[in-house]
């Protein structure tokens, strides 16, 4: 059985709050839990007001202290965003109190707008390209302290804190090869060069302490009900969502709206069909058939399942037949 994930990037649905959508976050995790996801990361946006995850490593805290097993991270901590020390800090306590199961993703975007990310950087000239050093930094500060070691993670350092580089073009793929990483490709919102980026990822890996043979997980919409109708209803509000953004106009989670997709300009739906290509929409058997043809077609060693649906329990019902059909394909292989 291919392993599954969660991300969850806590959607603030039109008349909630983060309040109630952290709240959300934590029983879907539970509830993820007990499907048997591997993984339950979130992600770092800000300035985003349909998003309650911001402060990532806090929410992660939250998930971690309310569930047992599952595993807890970040997809991703955006670098450039902190400095290498504090994101060890952080991480280095969170490991320190749910030992062995918290996960640090890496990415060189800025999860948000240049006017905010200037906000959020002030006066650090922190630069993107200065990524990949900033990433073997932050490595250094979890290997054990050094006789003569000036700054120290406390706590992080000595500690195991599986690092994983994500991204959406060849950029990551070609750092996390370097570095013997594992690699998390985002192509849930852009999938343009998957098929690239795996490959080079698979083809330059270099072994490393952490990892002895790559490891690349991809990201997946899922949107599933009861039938394939009740299923295309959920997916719009993910739809106005992402055409709300790309127009420059971020707000909560829409309501979903009967017939969104046919109203869009051709402009509009091309952008939906190309970003959002790696979604599978339907019922139970229509998940099946979808998830078991991703995985065969891009030869994933992990799927990390994500879904803006708009109402709460509508949202956990999707990632429970998400999960009844990879048991299924299990079962069958």
């Amino acid at each position: 059985m291919i392993p599954i994930s969660v991300l969850d990037l806590s959607p603030v649905p039109q008349g909630s709050d983060a309040a109630q959508s952290l709240k959300n976050t934590l029983d879907l995790a539970r509830h993820a839990e007990r499907l048997g996801y591997r993984r339950y990361w979130l992600a770092e946006h800000h300035n985003m007001p349909g998003i309650a995850s911001a402060a990532t490593s806090v929410v992660i805290g939250h998930v971690a202290a309310g569930t047992s097993t599952i595993r807890v991270g970040a997809g991703g901590i955006m670098l450039p965003n902190h400095s290498p020390l504090m994101v060890a800090e952080a991480f280095g306590t969170l490991a320190s109190l749910f030992p062995g199961r918290i996960d640090l993703g890496l990415g060189r975007a800025p999860g948000t707008d240049p006017l905010t990310a200037r906000a959020l950087r002030r006066n650090l000239h922190s630069d993107v390209d200065a990524f990949p050093q900033d990433v073997v930094e932050l490595m250094g500060y979890f290997q054990p302290v050094e006789e003569g070691q000036r700054v120290r993670a406390v706590p992080g350092a000595g500690l195991d804190v599986p690092i994983w580089i994500l991204g959406s073009s060849l950029f990551g793929a070609q750092l996390a090869a370097m570095l013997g990483l594992p690699y998390a490709f985002a192509s849930h919102f852009a999938p343009a060069e998957m098929e690239r980026a795996a490959a080079i990822y698979r083809e330059r890996f270099q072994p490393s302490e952490q990892l002895q043979k790559p490891h690349v997980m991809l990201g997946l919409n899922v949107f599933a009900a009861g039938t394939d109708e009740e299923a295309r209803l959920l997916f719009t509000s993910q739809q106005q969502a992402f055409v709300n953004l790309r127009s420059g106009r971020p707000g909560q989670l829409p309501p979903p709206v009967a017939g969104y997709y046919e109203t869009l300009e051709p402009m509009a739906k091309a952008m939906i069909d190309q970003a959002l290509s790696c979604t599978v929409v339907g019922s139970p058997e229509a998940v099946r058939r979808g998830m078991e043809n991703f995985a065969r077609a891009t030869g994933a060693d992990e799927i990390m399942v994500t879904g803006q649906i708009f109402e709460h329990s509508a949202r956990v019902r999707s990632f429970e037949i998400a999960a009844e059909a990879m048991r299924e394909l299990a079962g069958a292989a």
